[in-house]
């Protein structure tokens, strides 16, 4: 599968997930087969005014191959000075975040917002494409009715070279069924890459979904976390999993990149999901939630993951 000219190991993809696509979940599911990790969004005008915070987000392992960054906004212009920054330079594709459902973000007209408005898609995409990179979208099926199918001409008009579609409105946030027949008829409509997103959790969804809506790919969200060998499982490439090891691993890796307050915060919730795959007592969580320091993260994992 290609974005571009971006060639990917393989058609299943991780999300840009908020709180938890960083460096170190990255790393997992690469290591499992993923073809393509996104970083968690990042504002373009936290970008481009250098607010601190924007730089945890943007950390990549050299070994991340392809890189991929997700943006978030409503200005072309911004887009167009970030796109060409020094922070995105490492950075081989570049997805516009057209599907984010949470108020803060659609209050001020970014995110699922832009569905409303598939003029601007084109002018942000187009925008972003001076960067010469290869740019994704990543859309719902509309706002709070149908409208992906015009929002997805608007971004392949724009240039987008694929197309990113979870099968739910904005209005639904994270309930109920991934509807996928919007993401079929996308496929239908476009001529780039379309990817299908939600409640994708194994091999058997992988395969009905791709046979259904013709999609070049797939792409895991929740689905991953605390599961990174998830995409080994829906690829059908033989593999085994040590929880323990792949918790230490992730930790060791994260611990590169953050402060001890950062890593202890991101690796709290990160555990949770991991006590979930390992099928611990839901009383764990508490311990995991309660954790101060690193040391404790340690001791904790060693006790409780075997």
């Amino acid at each position: 599968m290609k974005i571009g000219n971006v060639t990917l190991k393989s058609n299943a993809l991780f999300a840009p997930v908020a709180g938890f696509s960083d460096v170190a979940l990255r790393s997992l599911c690469y290591k499992y087969g993923a073809g393509l990790c996104y970083t968690e969004m990042v504002s373009a005008k936290g970008l481009l005014y250098k607010n601190k915070n924007t730089a945890f987000l943007l950390a990549t392992l050299p070994s991340e191959q392809p890189k991929a960054v997700q943006l978030f906004g409503n200005d072309p212009e911004v887009f167009y000075k970030v796109a060409k920054s020094e922070e995105i330079a490492p950075f081989d594709v570049i997805d516009i975040n057209m599907g984010c459902p949470v108020p803060k973000i659609v209050s001020n007209g970014e995110g699922s917002a832009l569905m409303e408005n598939p003029p601007l898609i084109e002018e942000i995409v187009r925008a972003t494409k001076e960067s010469g990179k290869a740019v994704s979208c990543k859309f719902r099926i509309g706002f709070n009715s149908p409208s992906v199918i015009e929002c997805a001409l608007s971004a392949e008009k724009g240039g987008a070279d694929m197309i990113t579609v979870h099968g739910r409105l904005r209005s639904d946030y994270y309930a109920g069924e991934a509807n996928h027949f919007y993401c079929k008829q996308v496929k239908e409509a476009v001529s780039v890459p379309v990817v299908a997103n939600g409640d994708i959790r194994t091999r058997e969804d992988y395969l009905n979904v791709l046979n259904y809506t013709g999609a070049d790919g797939v792409m895991i969200a929740r689905g991953a976390l605390g599961r990174p060998f998830v995409f080994s499982e829906i690829l059908g490439i033989p593999f085994s999993v040590n929880i323990k090891s792949d918790v230490l691993k992730q930790i060791a890796v994260a611990k590169q990149y953050y402060p001890e307050s950062v890593l202890v915060n991101i690796m709290k919730k990160h555990l949770c999901y991991w006590a979930k795959s390992a099928r611990l007592p839901k009383k764990t969580n508490l311990v995991f939630t309660s954790l101060k320091n690193y040391d404790e993260m340690t001791e904790a994992v060693e006790k409780y993951f075997s």
